[in-house]
């Protein structure tokens, strides 16, 4: 990069390399196909505020549920079907995954998300208060890949219900940890951050995990993360 322009200029020049290469990441490594751009059309037309993963996030989550040959798959907070349709393409050829949601559009928008995609019969989406459903789902468990992206207050909760529907070697990731660094903060200014900052507090001290946290993407510039965690014996 030219070293002579002035900070302005490069700061600008720099912020259209990182978006330049950022582009180039989504176009080589997580391309949409029509399912994955019919969820998010359809959610936009509904006025459905923006909350879906990247499309990089995306690609990471199919390629862990491969990696851990994930059979069962559990969703705390579907949305509109976005990343659970990345994370379905991440099953065993007999796998399922199990999507939880508690707004009933969201919940038919990711049934039909998952039917576009041809997934309707391995893609089950139950609609009610994740906390009331996930007591429910100990005959399914043990599963291999369990991502938490809904309410942060109660994270810390859902963290205990996935610790319990686990096995070792199970993967653990949840979404949006950062919080425009309020979750950083002492103490966090609202209650979504102090739930955040709690999950992070007990991942970074839970004898049964071992766990690391990333940006969402590029273009964020860190202002919000995710972390995985892998389960022990």
């Amino acid at each position: 990069m030219n070293s002579a322009l002035p900070g302005h200029e490069q700061l600008q020049e720099e912020a259209r390399l990182r978006t330049s290469i950022y582009h180039e990441l989504e176009m080589r490594f997580a391309p949409e196909d029509e399912a994955l751009r019919g969820t998010l059309v359809r959610a936009a037309a509904v006025g459905v505020p923006p909350g879906q993963i990247s499309r990089l996030q995306g690609r990471l989550f199919q390629v862990l549920a491969l990696a851990c040959g994930a059979r069962k798959i559990l969703e705390i907070g579907a949305l509109t079907g976005y990343s659970g349709l990345w994370l379905a393409r991440g099953l065993t050829a007999d796998g399922k995954l199990i999507s939880l949601e508690a707004n009933p559009l969201y919940a038919e928008m990711a049934r039909a998300t998952f039917a576009e995609a041809g997934l309707g019969e391995r893609a089950t989406v139950y609609i009610g208060s994740a906390l009331e459903l996930l007591p429910t789902l100990l005959p399914e468990a043990p599963f291999d890949l369990i991502f938490i992206d809904a309410d942060k207050v109660n994270n810390p909760r859902y963290l205990e219900w996935a610790l319990t529907l686990s096995r070792p070697g199970s993967l653990i990731i949840a979404d949006n940890l950062v919080r425009n660094g309020r979750a950083f903060q002492t103490p966090p200014p609202d209650e979504s951050s102090t739930g955040a900052a709690e999950y992070t507090r007990q991942i970074l001290n839970h004898p049964r995990l071992v766990s690391v946290a990333l940006t969402n993407d590029d273009l964020a510039n860190g202002q919000d993360g995710f972390a995985i965690s892998v389960v022990l014996a």
